[in-house]
C-alpha cells in the first residue's frame, strides 16, 4: 500500500449510544434524572427535559447546550394525568418524535416503619412513584408508535424494591410494583418493537439520598460498608446503565429490572 492509499483511508467516526434519537427525561432536574440528560446529549440525543421545578430545568437545559448538545425543558408534575400528557406531546411538538424515554422521577418519604406512615403521605408516594411512571408510560407508547414506529423507555426503580425495606417501605412498595408494571409492559409492547426495562440503583449520592442522611446520620457510610464497592454511586453511573438501555446496543433486552449497585444483591 503506497502513502496515497493510506491517505484516501476515511477516517472512523465515533458514534454515541443514542445519536439520532428524541428523548424524554422525567426527574430531569437534579440528581440522576439531570446527570442523565447530560450524558443522553453527549450521547447525541436530543433532549426533553421534565420535572415540577422550572429554575433546575432551565439551570441544567442550559448546561446541556453550553456543551454543545440540544435541550428543551417542560414543567411537568408527575402526578397530574393532564401534565404528564402535555409533558410528552411538548416533546412530539419541538423535535417531530419520540424514541426514547427514562422515567427517572420520583418522591421520597420520611424514613421510618410502616404504622409511622401518614395515609396522606402514602397517596404521595403513590401517585408520583407508580401512578406517575404508568401515566408516562401510557403516553411514551402513543407517542413512540404515532412517531418513531418503535423504541425504548426505561423505568428507574431502586434495589430497595427487591427486598424488604424497613426504612422507606411505601417508597420500596410503589418501586416493587413499578417492577411488575415494568415485565408487564415489556410482553405487552415487545411485539411491536417497544422495550421496556427498569433500573434498580443502590446508594446513590442525590439529594434524596443526603436528605435520608440527614434524617439518618451515618447511613450513607452504613450502607457503602455493606456494598462489595465500599461506597455509593454517582448520578452519572446510574446515568450510564439508563442510557445502554436506551441505546440499540441492548435491543434484545427487554422485561429486566437490571441492579446497579455495586454488588449489594450478589
Amino acid at each position: 500500500m503506497n502513502s496515497t492509499q493510506i491517505n484516501e483511508t476515511p477516517a472512523r467516526t465515533v458514534q454515541g449510544l443514542l445519536d439520532g434519537k428524541v428523548a424524554f427525561v422525567t426527574g430531569a432536574g437534579r440528581g440522576i434524572g439531570a446527570a442523565s440528560a447530560r450524558l443522553f446529549a453527549r450521547e447525541g440525543a436530543r433532549v426533553m427535559l421534565a420535572a415540577r421545578t422550572e429554575e433546575q430545568l432551565k439551570a441544567v437545559t442550559e448546561e446541556v447546550r453550553a456543551a454543545g448538545g440540544t435541550a428543551e425543558y417542560v414543567v411537568c408534575d408527575l402526578a397530574d394525568a393532564a401534565s404528564v400528557r402535555a409533558a410528552v406531546d411538548r416533546v412530539v411538538e419541538v423535535y417531530g418524535r419520540l424514541d426514547v424515554a427514562f422515567n427517572n422521577g420520583a418522591a421520597v418519604e420520611r424514613p421510618g416503619p410502616v404504622d409511622e406512615v401518614t395515609e396522606e403521605e402514602l397517596d404521595q408516594i403513590y401517585a408520583v412513584n407508580l401512578k406517575g411512571p404508568w401515566l408516562a408510560m401510557s403516553a411514551e407508547v402513543a407517542a413512540i408508535r404515532a412517531t418513531a414506529g418503535t423504541g425504548a423507555i426505561v423505568n428507574n426503580s431502586s434495589v430497595g424494591s427487591l427486598r424488604g425495606n424497613p426504612a422507606l417501605p411505601s417508597y420500596g412498595a410503589m418501586k416493587r410494583a413499578v417492577n411488575s408494571l415494568t415485565e408487564s409492559a415489556a410482553i405487552t409492547y415487545g411485539p411491536e418493537g417497544i422495550r421496556v426495562n427498569a433500573i434498580a440503583p443502590g446508594a446513590t449520592l442525590t439529594d434524596m439520598m443526603r436528605e435520608w442522611d440527614a434524617h439518618t446520620p451515618g447511613v450513607i457510610d452504613h450502607i457503602s460498608a455493606q456494598t462489595p464497592l465500599r461506597r455509593a454511586a454517582a448520578p452519572e453511573e446510574i446515568a450510564e446503565a439508563a442510557a445502554w438501555l436506551l441505546s440499540d446496543r441492548s435491543s434484545y433486552v427487554t422485561g429486566t429490572v437490571l441492579p446497579v449497585d455495586g454488588g449489594t444483591r450478589a
